[in-house]
């Protein structure tokens, strides 16, 4: 049977302006047909695919090169284009879920970041962005060489904090020293960026400074603004 119309041979637009969920099956095999031809629009070579398939994605997973060939308007494109979301729709199906790392004090930060940053010949200034529940978004190098408040921008911490969607900050660095004390840098630069934090709404945390074998919770030591 095939299925209805969805009232609109512009797919690409509507989902485009109101998302996938408003489109139709007929609307989704459409898109993947493109153009239409001399055999009819997309919406039409849309419909011959479905009807072949009794209107079922899972009835259209299982068939084969020569039985979409045989359809008129589809060709050696359109069937190299069905077949590979059909097989990017299993892949999602059975892809494991990702288990984020979560973040619970200063010492997961150390854990994380200490064996990486401890033995670098130069400061490295990191960001971790995360989630509700302190699960890492992402890791951001903001900037290597020595900390300065004044060559700090809190801009790109927040930008890329904001295109993550992340609810929360930690900053961390090191120091080449080995000594995790912090400088009077270290603070202006963590004033700076969580002053910054408060403005957009999304709070740091710590600034947790990695030495050697130990590490500084500005958090802690009560020393985030």
């Amino acid at each position: 049977m095939t299925p209805p119309p969805s009232g609109s041979d512009r797919p690409r637009e509507r989902l485009r302006t109101l998302g996938a969920g408003a489109l139709a099956a007929r609307e989704f095999v459409a898109l993947l047909v493109g153009s239409g031809g001399a055999h009819g629009s997309a919406g039409v070579v849309a419909d011959r695919i479905l009807e072949l398939a009794d209107g079922s994605f899972r009835r259209l997973a299982t068939l084969d090169v020569a039985a979409l060939d045989g359809i008129a308007g589809v060709g050696a494109a359109t069937v190299t284009r069905v077949l590979a979301a059909i097989e990017l729709g299993r892949m999602v199906a059975v892809e494991k879920p990702v288990v984020r790392e979560r973040i619970q004090g200063p010492g997961d930060v150390f854990l994380r970041l200490g064996p990486r940053l401890r033995d670098l010949p130069q400061e490295e200034f990191h960001a971790l962005l995360l989630d509700t529940r302190h699960r890492i978004l992402r890791e951001v190098l903001v900037t290597r060489g020595t900390l300065d408040a004044s060559l700090i921008s809190p801009r790109e911490v927040f930008r890329l904090a904001v295109l993550e969607g992340a609810a929360a900050v930690i900053l961390a660095h090191n120091h080449p020293s080995g000594d995790p004390t912090p400088s009077p840098d270290d603070r202006a630069v963590t004033r700076q960026i969580v002053e910054a934090g408060r403005a957009l709404g999304i709070p740091v945390l710590d600034h947790v400074i990695v030495g050697d074998g130990r590490f500084t919770s500005l958090a802690e030591e009560g020393g985030m603004g």
